[in-house]
Order: structure tokens, then C-alpha cells, then sequence
């Protein structure tokens, strides 16, 4: 019971952690909007790079790209409490059901690396070359990110006995 208990708080905590995220693009909207702004008009990036045809300058689609990782962070929110929820409803249930109510959590995760890694790290880091600014560089933070979504999705994954072998 101990461990499928842990498994819910870290699940609630990451999507706590998705929620503060989401929160604060939503309310101080025009911070992060710099930083986006920014790495898609590559505007910090090596002068000369040869790679500059892919900068986007077009104010519209920052909008949209930004509203996007929001979007991203939002569900994975919703999709990490959602799947805590369910395996704290299901903690005493037989480890076949607990194991089956397990999907939910994987959508959540799945979102995040979809964020923090396709987003971030492969789309800015390596399409918009955020690795080259000294200024508007996430890839650090991201990684913490999608790390620590990754380690929690293998720890909730390891199966689990039924309550009555414990």
C-alpha cells in the first residue's frame, strides 16, 4: 500500500508542478512570451549561422507556438492528476485493475516529454539553435524537466503486487 501511495504523490506532484507551470505562463503571460519570441526569431543565436532560414519573425506565430506549450503544460497537468486520482482510487484494488488504471498517468507523462523534449529540447534547442544563446537557453531546465517526468513514469510503471501479498 506504501508504494502505491507514493506512486500517486509523485504523480500529484508532478502535475502540481505542470499546473504552477501553466499557471504562471497564463499570468504573467509576457515573460515567458519573450523567451519564445525570442528563440523562434533566433535573434541570439551565432551571428552568421547558416541556419537563420529557419527563424520565424512573425509575431502571430510566436503567439501560437507560445499558446501551444501552454496547451502542452495544461494537459499535462490534467492528465497527471487524473491518472494520481485514479490509481488513489484503485489502491486497494487487485494489481491486474491498479496496473490497467495506470494509462491515464502515461498520457500525462507522454504530454510533458512532448513539451520538454520535442518542444524544448529538439525544436527549440536544435531547430531554432537555443543552444547558441547565452541569453534565451531552456535546455538545462528542460531536462531537469523531462527527467524527473521520465523517472516518476518508470516508478509508477514497476508492476505492483496484490494488496494481500504485501
Amino acid at each position: 500500500m506504501l508504494v502505491r501511495l507514493c506512486k500517486v504523490v509523485m504523480l500529484l506532484g508532478l502535475g502540481l508542478f505542470a499546473f504552477l507551470v501553466t499557471f504562471t505562463n497564463i499570468t504573467d503571460y509576457d515573460s515567458n512570451f519573450q523567451f519564445v519570441r525570442h528563440v523562434m526569431s533566433m535573434d541570439t543565436t551565432f551571428e552568421g549561422n547558416r541556419a537563420m532560414y529557419r527563424a520565424i519573425t512573425t509575431p502571430w506565430m510566436w503567439h501560437v507556438g507560445y499558446w501551444g506549450v501552454i496547451l502542452g503544460e495544461g494537459l499535462t497537468c490534467v492528465f497527471l492528476v487524473w491518472g494520481g486520482l485514479r490509481l488513489f482510487a484503485a489502491r486497494h484494488a487487485p494489481a491486474a485493475e491498479f496496473q490497467s488504471r495506470k494509462d491515464i498517468a502515461v498520457v500525462g507523462a507522454t504530454f510533458g516529454f512532448l513539451v520538454w523534449f520535442v518542444g524544448f529540447m529538439a525544436v527549440g534547442g536544435e531547430w531554432f539553435l537555443m543552444w547558441q544563446s547565452e541569453v534565451w537557453n531552456g535546455q538545462q531546465a528542460a531536462f531537469r524537466f523531462y527527467m524527473s517526468i521520465l523517472a516518476v513514469l518508470i516508478f509508477v510503471m514497476m508492476p505492483d503486487p496484490d494488496p494481500a501479498h504485501r
